[in-house]
């Protein structure tokens, strides 16, 4: 049932936000107050899962068929709930809701060929944060627990694996994933 795969994808969004804030615990890394710079990248691919919770919100607040329309008529390549005028510590205007790139990136690790896990996090971070950078690095090497990337895209996957493989820009991820939810409800009003 489309509730219980929600239910799900928070339940794996939760683990891994408790995972994520532990690791920042730990190494002291953090994105810079208002930053955002990783939400400009204009090919930022999601699935329509990871917005499962964003669209049953939206229904939730009667708010889905106008995102709907907004996001069928947008030509921006640019997450549409990025906000670059909203004060705080991010532009995320739906943070709660965010997709799993948008959780991951930063505060996770890949596995590389050779088996071995490294950091996937940005420039700036890499930059003025270094001391605290290879410190996670090391502690990472020598086993310290970090979330993995592929981990929680498999887990995702084993929620919906149509909904968990169709890998599309992400203002499209989001329209696809309230189309979801409005056919949904569509056949119980």
């Amino acid at each position: 049932m489309l509730l219980d795969k929600i239910r799900e994808v928070e339940g794996v969004f939760g683990e891994l936000d408790a995972a994520i804030a532990s690791f920042q615990t730990r190494t002291s890394l953090h994105c810079g107050w208002g930053c955002g710079k990783c939400c400009f990248k204009p090919d930022i691919e999601a699935t329509p899962l990871e917005f499962l919770p964003f669209a049953h919100h939206l229904y939730n607040e009667g708010t889905a068929y106008d995102w709907y329309e907004k996001l069928k008529h947008t030509n921006s390549a640019h997450c549409l709930i990025l906000n670059p005028i909203q004060g705080g510590a991010g532009m995320c205007s739906q943070y709660a809701y965010r997709g799993l790139i948008c959780r991951l990136f930063g505060y996770s690790a890949r596995t590389n060929k050779y088996g071995q896990r490294e950091l996937v996090t940005c420039q700036i971070i890499k930059t003025e944060q270094k001391e605290n950078f290879e410190l996670a690095e090391k502690q990472i090497s020598e086993g310290e627990p970090v979330p993995v990337m592929n981990q929680f895209y498999m887990r995702l996957h084993a929620i919906d694996p149509v909904l968990a493989q169709e890998y599309l820009p992400i203002n499209e991820a989001i329209k696809r994933a309230i189309e979801v939810i409005l056919h949904y409800y569509a056949y119980r009003e």
